[in-house]
């Protein structure tokens, strides 16, 4: 590389102010009731969002069986197939561990990823769950974004233990850094409310009410979400058309941000 002859200026990097993000439930790369592997599919389905910041849950780390099964499983972990050459950072959190495998959430950034943590929230005896948290950082901005990816337990006592961990952990965010939190909720009597946290869900900003995105084919149930604090959240939109509608089991959901 040149080196930069002395007493030219340099030209600082362009802030990035806006940005696009997409959550979605992987299903580990299966369609409704496991009846395909469509991993690839997906892939070119994500990548078409163009998509800066990518959540996903349930998306498989290891897996020792399905190799054997399926001609097209990928050699690498479904996170890093998903990331391909787009998101050049990545990182994932191991929920569900047994024998043969295991899965969890994980975040693709097209940003600086400059550190995360993994919290378990899994409730003794039950499905194991956790939330992934990542700070990002964006080129020619001061502060650094706070992503949290979320995947909460299908029964409402157990959402509710995992909702006051979640608060808790945004509590020890500084409280004017920007935030986001996305991923699946399994709240479909909607008594998640993450406002005492200073938090608004995009859709319910724009339309009044959570987006329907369970199931994916006919999206009845309003379980994903994505909630902004310190930021302005612009055009949120249901994904449920073909491609998405024949990928996995949930509708994704996307919305531009703008610091």
């Amino acid at each position: 590389m040149a080196a930069i002859p002395e007493g030219v200026p340099v030209t600082p990097a362009a802030a990035i102010t806006r940005f696009t993000v997409l959550t979605v439930n992987t299903h580990k790369g299966f369609t409704a009731l496991n009846r395909r592997f469509i991993l690839p599919e997906l892939r070119e389905a994500v990548r078409s969002v163009a998509a800066d910041v990518v959540f996903l849950q349930e998306v498989h780390g290891t897996h020792e069986r399905h190799p054997k099964r399926y001609s097209n499983w990928p050699t690498m972990p479904q996170y890093e197939f998903l990331a391909d050459s787009i998101w050049p950072q990545f990182a994932y959190g191991r929920n569900a561990v047994y024998p043969y495998g295991d899965h969890g959430n994980a975040l693709l950034s097209k940003f600086q990823i400059i550190r995360y943590d993994n919290l378990d929230i899994s409730q003794s005896g039950h499905e194991s769950r956790g939330l992934l948290h990542c700070v990002l950082r964006l080129p020619g901005n001061a502060q650094d974004v706070h992503a949290i990816c979320v995947h909460l337990g299908l029964r409402e006592v157990h959402r509710q233990q995992q909702l006051r961990l979640l608060a808790h952990r945004i509590a020890e965010i500084p409280a004017d850094a920007p935030l986001i939190v996305a991923g699946d909720f399994n709240d479909w009597r909607q008594q998640a409310d993450l406002s005492q946290s200073g938090l608004r869900e995009v859709f319910v900003e724009a339309h009044g009410k959570l987006a329907r995105t369970f199931p994916a084919r006919l999206p009845l149930l309003r379980l994903d979400r994505i909630y902004v604090r310190n930021m302005k959240a612009h055009q949120p939109q249901v994904l449920s058309t073909r491609p998405w509608s024949h990928l996995s089991d949930h509708a994704p959901l996307s919305v531009e941000i703008e610091l």
